[in-house]
């Protein structure tokens, strides 16, 4: 595809760049189709990489799917891109797109080698800064000025300025003025590596503070159904009877689109709680995801299984353990099934 090439280049200079300050970073991009394109680990923090030139390829479902596996793995999601449209990124600036924060390499770059995060979000209207709103209260008590007063020499009106010292925030222009006016900084640097909370909104217009639309969840999706219990069918005969298999085990199954396993699992074992990545499908197609799935499960801290139909002489592919359904079928409890894994991982 065009364009390909660039973004494989993109992909190895973020990843590389997650290797240099500290990641074991694994790249699941190669593997179509797939959701994230890299996966890292730098102690107790995950990350989720998505990389796309525009930013506006990532559509809802895929955002969806990005959250979810965030929210399996503990992990945060980052997606790094170029563009919007015909309009580049701007280096400093945290985008967002369904819930999915968005920086340039350039940003990603000051951030993790630098030490410098970025300071400004983008949201409609323009570019805002975070404010710290108990220091900007503390700064305009200390200083006795009024909100009135201070409104005037930021050129808002009082009520935007009690905003700002709720956390609203702010044009970059307000910010200068405040900080050049007081000679202290208000804004707040963006983590983007824990982000666990939405950006906060900019204060707004002065004309339109009555408003009482609200129109901020516009760019997010809407739930879905509620999912029912047990693994959702996929209408592969084979991998609904191996997810079943797992379930009836009392695995806390879920099914996975767009990812190189086809379930994420976890159930408490007599070893404590266990993390098990499954994958089903033919010996070649097990031979090409092993050292991936591998991976991808040290990363989680936990375990990979890949399940085959055929009857198969290898125990283990590249350290990954393999299974024929009948050989999963012969397990009723999920520690035994661990310690049988754990044993071909040796293998």
């Amino acid at each position: 595809m065009p364009g390909e090439g660039a973004r494989d280049r993109a992909i190895e200079r973020v990843r590389t760049l997650l290797e240099s300050v500290g990641f074991f970073a694994t790249d699941a991009h190669h593997i179509r189709p797939t959701s994230f394109d890299l996966i890292a680990r730098r102690d107790s923090l995950v990350l989720i990489v998505k990389v796309l030139k525009n930013i506006d390829a990532l559509d809802p479902s895929e955002a969806t799917r990005l959250r979810e596996l965030s929210g399996l793995f503990g992990a945060s999601v980052l997606l790094v891109g170029e563009s919007s449209g015909a309009s580049e990124l701007e280096s400093g600036v945290v985008y967002n797109r369904y819930g999915i924060p968005i920086v340039v390499e350039e940003s990603l770059r000051d951030y993790l080698a630098q030490g410098v995060p970025p300071f400004l979000f983008s949201s409609p209207g323009g570019i805002f800064a975070r404010v710290d709103g108990p220091r900007l209260r503390e700064l305009r008590e200390s200083r006795r000025l009024s909100l009135g007063a201070l409104a005037g020499i930021a050129g808002v009106s009082r009520r935007t300025i009690q905003l700002y010292e709720e956390g609203a925030g702010a044009e970059m222009t307000v910010v200068e003025r405040i900080e050049s006016y007081l000679g202290e900084p208000i804004a707040m640097p963006i983590d983007i590596l824990h982000a666990t909370s939405p950006l906060p909104q900019p204060a707004p217009d002065d004309d339109e503070e009555d408003d009482e639309e609200d129109d901020d969840d516009t760019d997010l999706p809407r739930p879905g159904p509620r999912r029912p219990r047990g693994p959702i069918p996929t209408g592969d005969q084979l991998r609904d009877n191996v997810f079943e298999q797992l379930d009836g085990m009392g695995w806390r199954v879920v099914v996975t689109v767009r990812c190189p396993f086809d379930a994420f699992s976890q159930g408490a074992t007599k070893g404590g709680e266990e993390i098990l990545l499954t994958a089903v499908g033919s010996i070649r197609s097990a031979q090409h995801r092993a050292e991936l799935l591998q991976q991808i499960a040290r990363v989680a801290e936990g375990h990979a299984l890949y399940v085959v139909r055929d009857l198969s002489s290898r125990r283990s592919i590249g350290g990954m353990p393999v299974l024929t359904v009948g050989e999963l079928r012969r397990h009723r409890d999920r520690a035994e099934l661990i310690e049988e894994i754990a044993e071909r991982e040796g293998a």
